[in-house]
């Protein structure tokens, strides 16, 4: 729509979690090298973030780092039952669901992760949005896959991927078993302002535009009205974007973002 007038080869700024639009701040770096180890050692790790961070681009990140001795079971809908769960988790291993005993189609599934552990395949389980999980029964299922495991190595790996609040949900004594199967905790934050401007240029180059587009003022605005979170920093900038075409405007100052500001409702960036 305006991607011949601002010169891109392709909207920069949508909200798909697209890995060649990722942005490595030194936090998102971190995240990504903790998920790696949490693979490589076959360990559970909690990554939490507010919404919009990025978490879910990272685990596409992740997926596309491994290599063909990797064989991930991404869970985008965790509103599961421990039944469903498991089914789910057989399902995506090719195993056959029809088994009566909850306890044989677990044995079946770590006999198929074993199989394919002595094959040289490693199982990654992510489960997006983990926050979602109903009941606690569920929870209780992901913890016995974390038994998978020889004198000298787990058998597979376990990324929940999280908002904050699920934290508040472990620490309950009834979680306890869980929380401390759980190897790696980490937390992704927001962007700072000087990263919010390198992650706008970051995704307008990978869009296919070299020279600048938004004003430095128009950046701190931006910054100041989406706290560094980069969804909310892709609405901004998609709405002047629009707004700025329709205006017939080579670059994106600030009224075309305080234009796009008052559109969204966005009143500065609060936790609240």
């Amino acid at each position: 729509m305006y991607e011949e007038f601002f010169q891109l080869k392709e909207r920069p700024f949508s909200k798909t979690p697209d890995p060649r639009f990722l942005y490595m701040s030194k936090a998102h770096e971190e995240a990504l090298a903790r998920l790696l180890y949490a693979v490589e050692e076959k360990e559970m790790i909690l990554l939490t973030g507010e919404i919009g961070c990025g978490k879910t681009t990272l685990t596409r990140a992740l997926m596309d780092e491994l290599d063909d001795n990797h064989q991930v079971i991404l869970i985008l809908n965790p509103r599961l039952t421990a039944n469903q769960f498991l089914r789910t988790i057989a399902r995506r291993l090719e195993i056959s669901t029809q088994y009566r005993y909850k306890d044989d189609l677990l044995e079946a599934i770590y006999e198929k992760v074993y199989n394919d552990y002595i094959k040289g395949i490693t199982t990654v389980v992510i489960i997006d949005e983990a926050q979602l999980i109903p009941k606690k029964e569920t929870f209780e299922e992901i913890r016995l896959l974390t038994n998978f495991q020889l004198d000298d190595t787990n058998l597979l790996s376990l990324i929940l991927v999280a908002q904050p609040d699920i934290l508040k949900r472990l620490r309950h004594r009834t979680y306890t078993a869980l929380r401390q199967r759980i190897g790696l905790f980490y937390h992704l934050g927001p962007l700072s302002e000087e990263e919010t401007r390198e992650y706008i240029l970051h995704r307008l180059k990978v869009s296919g535009r070299e020279t600048p587009l938004f004003t430095d003022e128009a950046i701190t605005l931006i910054y100041r009205y989406s706290g560094g979170i980069p969804r909310l920093i892709n609405s901004v900038a998609t709405s002047a974007l629009l707004d700025a075409f329709s205006r017939e405007e080579q670059i994106i100052d600030t009224d075309s973002i305080m234009d796009a500001v008052r559109e969204l409702g966005l009143h500065g960036y609060s936790k609240n």
